[in-house]
């Protein structure tokens, strides 16, 4: 047990990581997931019963990514990059563990596997990559067997293999054209010949879920001619969409049970996940029991049988675990226990959700995270990345929050304009404006904590990475005079030189969100950090990753050297196999523990 007066980042952090891919085995006894358990994200099966979990993949340097278990229930697909960066290969390994089939080796392609990437007859995969044309992403169904690739589009586009039909002659492809314009469409695997469902001018998300079991069509999730996500379905002989479910808030993930028997979708309202499972024919509400009030959904997939709903749920007090939801017995239960220290001793701290007004009447949602006690208390403003992405009360950055709070220390977590889950208008927001009316809503959230009476005003820190990072460079360097020290996680300081640094498959959908480099690039140095550097005078930790392919190190290189030229204080932390983030457990551990000591010493001195 941990000491209480000893408890340090390094408690808090002592969890057990899960990846978003889930897949069971045919005969539903067995599931696979990744986990970082052994100090990287490996491959690992466990029983549905509860016996110990075995690991397959032995991995130091390489993570799993995505997995898909074989029909025949011989073979398990997966997915891996290595150091993080992001140019994932294709594997194959048996259940019961041995050696690798490689199916890929090209160390220079992102290739990326259908969701549902098995045909049902197991004969062929689906998957995408750019190994043809870097700039662009082809689908690609190879004989598994043989080796022998089709390539069934591959005109420049960006598309992504979805599912394929019950009877394997379909395969449902998106055509995705930028984070907010989806385009579905349906590939007859045996003619070639391709079929897509009529869209308005106006840009929508059509992310294609599973087919129903008598391959009549498939459930889609679309915000077509409204503000948030709902979910349709797709007569495949017509194209013709039907709305099944429109609820106020963007239903954000689907399932459907091979046997036909059940739907299960996630809703996302403000923030907290609640599961809905239907009759697929009759649309009648099946009761489930209650999950744990948190952030689920990652990784929803039925087993084949249909008896069992798995899916990755967190909460802000506890980290994900893999649920099982039993619909026949009409129970649930963890499938996993990632603590891995007794922290009954800390009290834990659940967040208020708040709003609160920026420049323009907008009320901004955030989660406030108050230290018990009295007060006044530092601190830290948590911006998250995407931008288009959205902060959840789960248990972020492994246990960060909590730990900040156990010393003392406050959190803000705000969703400033651009984040998902609170309709279209909202997220377009942020396009092209990176650095323009969010820096209004970040310092919105400083007024906001200013007006409470147990914030210390003096001492409020800034943390984030990627978007995020770029938020606390953002705000240290436009907005000076607010802060105390700021933790930068591969964070972009020159969208310009960012931009033309981007993964040759990103260089046209992101001209969308951030701009155009050949066309737009004072208004881009407008919005960026570096020209706004002389300004920064609060201390600075930067942490990088020499891999990473979408904020490469120059970004951070060249805000270091600037800071340093000027004798401002800068902690530049590289970790050298490491890239967008982290995969390495160890790495991760140090990098945000070292970001703990750094506020503890800048906001509680």
């Amino acid at each position: 047990m941990s000491d209480p007066e000893k408890t340090t980042y390094a408690d808090f952090a002592a969890v057990v990581s899960y990846g978003p891919s889930l897949s069971f085995s045919p005969d539903s006894s067995e599931i696979a997931y990744c986990s970082n358990a052994s100090g990287q994200f490996n491959l690992w099966v466990a029983s549905v019963d509860g016996e110990p979990a075995r690991q397959l993949t032995h991995f130091t340097d390489q993570a799993v990514r995505q997995i898909a278990w074989s029909p025949a229930g011989d073979q398990i697909l997966f997915t891996a990059d290595s150091q993080g960066d992001e140019k994932h290969q294709l594997y194959l390994i048996d259940p019961q563990g041995g050696s690798l089939t490689p199916l890929t080796d090209r160390p220079d392609v992102q290739y990326f596997l259908a969701e549902g990437a098995w045909s049902p007859d197991g004969r062929y995969i689906a998957f995408a990559g750019n190994d043809r044309e870097p700039t662009a992403q082809d689908t690609i169904i190879r004989e598994v067997d043989s080796g022998e690739d089709d390539r069934q589009l591959m005109d420049g586009r960006i598309y992504e293999p979805v599912s394929w039909s019950p009877d394997g002659r379909k395969l449902t492809v998106v055509d995705a054209r930028s984070n907010m314009d989806f385009r579905p469409m349906v590939v007859d695997v045996e003619t070639g010949n391709v079929t897509g469902l009529a869209v308005e001018d106006d840009p929508s998300i059509y992310l294609p879920g599973p087919w129903k079991s008598d391959g009549s069509g498939y459930w889609m999730l679309t915000d077509k001619g409204q503000e948030h996500t709902g979910l349709a379905f797709v007569d495949a002989a017509t194209g013709a969409m039907e709305w099944f479910r429109q609820p106020e808030w963007s239903v954000e993930g689907v399932a459907a049970s091979a046997d036909g028997r059940f739907l299960a979708y996630l809703v996302n309202e403000a923030g907290f996940s609640t599961l809905k499972v239907e009759r697929q024919d009759f649309g009648d509400a099946v009761e489930v029991p209650e999950l744990p009030v948190g952030k689920a959904g990652d990784g929803l997939v039925f087993s084949p049988d249909g008896r069992y709903l798995a899916l990755l749920v967190g909460t802000p007090t506890r980290p994900n675990e893999i649920y099982l939801v039993d619909l026949d017995a009409g129970t649930v239960r963890p499938l996993t226990n990632s603590l891995l220290r007794n922290l009954d001793h800390v009290m834990m701290v659940e967040p208020e959700l708040v709003h609160f007004p920026s420049f323009d009447d907008r009320q901004i949602p955030g989660w406030l995270y108050r230290p018990h006690g009295e007060g006044p208390f530092p601190v830290v403003l948590s911006i998250h990345g995407g931008p288009e992405s959205q902060e959840r009360p789960q248990y972020a950055y492994r246990g960060l929050y909590q730990c900040l709070l156990h010393m003392g220390i406050g959190v803000l977590a705000p969703n400033i304009r651009g984040s998902t889950g609170y309709g279209k208008a909202y997220q377009k927001l942020i396009h092209r404006d990176l650095g323009g009316n969010d820096v209004k809503d970040f310092e919105a959230a400083v007024h906001f904590l200013h007006g409470l009476d147990w914030v210390d005003n003096d001492r409020i820190g800034v943390f984030g990475g990627s978007y995020g990072g770029f938020a606390v460079l953002t705000c240290l360097s436009r907005l000076p005079d607010y802060w105390a020290a700021g933790v930068d996680i591969v964070g972009p300081s020159n969208l310009v030189t960012m931009l033309r640094s981007f993964p040759p498959t990103w260089k046209e959908v992101a001209k969308e969100t951030f701009g155009d480099v050949d066309t737009e690039e004072e208004d881009l140095l407008r919005r960026s950090p570096i020209t706004y550097v002389d300004r920064i005078t609060a201390p600075l930790f930067v942490i990088q990753g020499a891999n990473d392919p979408r904020v490469v190190k120059a970004e951070s290189d060249q805000i270091v050297d600037k800071l340093r030229s000027r004798g401002i204080e800068v902690r530049y932390d590289v970790y050298d196999d490491e890239g967008h983030g982290f995969t390495k457990k160890e790495n991760e551990v140090k990098a945000l523990g070292d970001s703990v000591e750094f506020f503890s010493q800048h906001l509680l001195a």
